[in-house]
């Protein structure tokens, strides 16, 4: 599967994104999605899990409330809806297919198949 990630841009404090990561291929709709993102200088971060089905969901522990990770299977998107951004939440986010599709979300980039380019996200303060 082929993932493209798109929404970044630059932002206030405060403000509001929205990531979409297109998905190319049948199996899409099997494979739990993720999102990651890494600031510079930084490790990679887990930010967003959602199972294939989008009944289950898994935060990284600095979200607290301010994203939304959901998913259109129709249309082979996964989302990422990202409220009260703050400076710290700059980085290049990238989306992730994990295609064992388990019933436990994975928080590892280590088990993840498949990423997209990313996508930068700016918060000026």
């Amino acid at each position: 599967v082929q993932l493209q990630a798109s929404g970044g841009g630059l932002v206030q404090a405060g403000g509001s994104l929205r990531l979409s990561c297109a998905a190319s291929g049948r199996t899409y709709s099997f494979y739990n999605m993720a999102w990651f993102r890494q600031a510079p200088g930084k490790e990679r971060e887990f930010v967003a899990a959602i199972r294939w089905n989008g009944v289950i969901t898994s935060y990284g522990s600095f979200v607290k409330g301010r994203f939304t990770i959901s998913r259109d299977n129709a249309k082979d998107t996964l989302y990422l809806q990202m409220n009260s951004l703050n400076p710290e939440d700059t980085a290049v986010y990238c989306c992730a297919a994990d295609r064992t599709g388990s019933a436990a979300l994975r928080t590892g980039p280590d088990r993840y198949d498949y990423w997209g380019q990313g996508t930068l996200v700016t918060v000026s303060s």
